[in-house]
């Protein structure tokens, strides 16, 4: 079998085996280890002696051939602990990203059997059966209709739907016992998400749904594509849409300073948008869903499973708390906190200022007069000391609503897409749109 094939385990007990494969397999490493630095005279800790390269790469490895929930908590991981796991780990989860193993062409001609008949291959002039792309969820493989059409099909891991729950906690207790992940990383939020983030990812059908919201809010808007749906091709596990040319957001560090400028504009435009008129957000931020077409200058946008419906409620308390903070207004700033739901009546007062503080530094490119430069800012810094210094306190506040979670995210991960490609945004003056409509709610 090639190195970048593995066949997807699909009961809950072979899955579970493989990860009690990998608990075995860290301990003996453990043991090896300790008797080799012992005798060399030093006295390693617990932590150093599991936080080993060949541990951390064993760990990676499993989880990209596991696929599904156990590679997802690694991305998620990657992603929303930052700075808070060691850096060695926090480099092998990244490419959990995009580094999912293959299905061999085996198991993935029974799937499409099961799925689409023994005549499967009819529809198609052209079905490429090495994937271009593969994930936590799915592999995305090329096709060409009779028509001449180019689709790009997305196909569901055997099991992925049937194993979530039981794989995020399977990998939660394995990264716990290990202490691959430090004691001070929260990780019962993290993994909650990502138990109700993978269902809706996992149901193909709930996606081709929320593309369709996306493309009737998003309209004529010359700046983005978002591909179309095969309905007919398509079903729960099986998601057939447009294939559309581009390439990788990420990959353009070195363009032009008004090309890197235009495209992170866009896109934090888009951001304000989706909070604010669409109330429907792509809520996952990963690099990997956003490409760019040099020749028409327009985004094209991927993946949305982690698509969510945002209430009114919620819009107008982050519009009142962005604004509370352009304008330096703390009570503004609380009552719209209080509004999201992000502490009870009880907090106590300094706790409650803690997260304002946080908020207020957040907003920091709202308030700048002119293109903030993400490149030179040091905010993504101060805000993670700052949730360090929060989390030792978890028990004053409760958990914000999960939306909450999410929009945090997305504006997170616009932030630091920003700074990726060494951007200069006026965030403020994309926001001034909606700081009229607040004044016009005020009359």
């Amino acid at each position: 079998m090639k190195n970048n094939e593995a066949k997807v385990p699909i009961s809950r007990l072979s899955r579970l085996s493989k990860m009690g494969g990998l608990a075995s397999r860290l301990a003996g490493n453990v043991l090896l280890e300790g008797a080799k630095q012992f005798s060399q005279g030093k006295s390693p800790s617990m932590q150093q002696l599991m936080m080993t390269p060949k541990n951390i790469g064993h760990v990676a490895d499993k989880l990209s051939q596991l696929r599904g929930a156990a590679m997802k908590v690694g991305q998620m991981l990657s992603m929303d602990a930052g700075d808070l796991v060691p850096p060695e780990l926090a480099e092998i989860l990244a490419k959990l990203r995009s580094d999912a193993k293959a299905m061999p062409h085996k198991q993935l001609t029974q799937l499409l059997v099961e799925h689409w008949g023994s005549d499967w291959i009819a529809p198609f002039a052209q079905f490429e059966l090495r994937p271009f792309a593969a994930a936590s969820i799915g592999q995305v493989h090329l096709a060409y209709l009779d028509t001449g059409e180019k689709l790009a099909i997305k196909i569901q891991y055997p099991g992925i739907r049937d194993s979530i729950d039981s794989d995020i906690d399977n990998v939660a207790s394995l990264l716990k016992v290990s202490r691959l992940i430090p004691a001070n990383v929260k990780l019962d939020t993290l993994l909650a998400e990502a138990k109700v983030q993978l269902h809706n990812e996992a149901d193909y059908h709930f996606e081709a749904e929320q593309v369709a919201l996306y493309q009737q809010q998003l309209g004529n808007n010359p700046h983005f594509i978002v591909p179309k749906v095969y309905p007919k091709l398509s079903n729960n596990s099986i998601l057939c849409m447009q294939f559309v040319e581009g390439v990788a957001i990420e990959s353009l560090t070195e363009s032009s300073q008004a090309v890197r400028d235009q495209i992170a504009t866009l896109l934090m435009e888009l951001c304000f948008k989706e909070l604010f008129e669409f109330k429907l957000l792509q809520s996952d931020p990963n690099f990997a869903n956003f490409q760019y077409q040099a020749d028409t200058q327009k985004i094209v946008l991927f993946d949305f499973g982690a698509t969510r419906t945002i209430s009114d409620t919620l819009s107008q308390g982050y519009l009142q708390l962005m604004q509370g903070a352009i304008v330096d207004d703390k009570q503004q700033m609380t009552q719209a906190a209080q509004q999201i739901g992000f502490f009870q009546d009880a907090i106590d007062p300094q706790q409650k200022q803690l997260i304002i503080d946080i908020f207020y530094q957040a907003c920091e490119p709202l308030r700048f007069d002119g293109e903030y430069d993400f490149a030179q800012s040091s905010l993504a810094k101060r805000i993670t000391q700052a949730g360090k210094a929060m989390s030792t306190q978890q028990d004053e506040w409760h958990t914000p609503p999960t939306d909450a979670i999410f929009i945090h995210r997305k504006l997170a991960g616009m932030y630091l897409l920003a700074a990726k490609l060494k951007a200069k945004v006026n965030v403020a003056k994309l926001f001034s749109v909606y700081q009229t409509q607040i004044g016009k709610k005020n009359v």
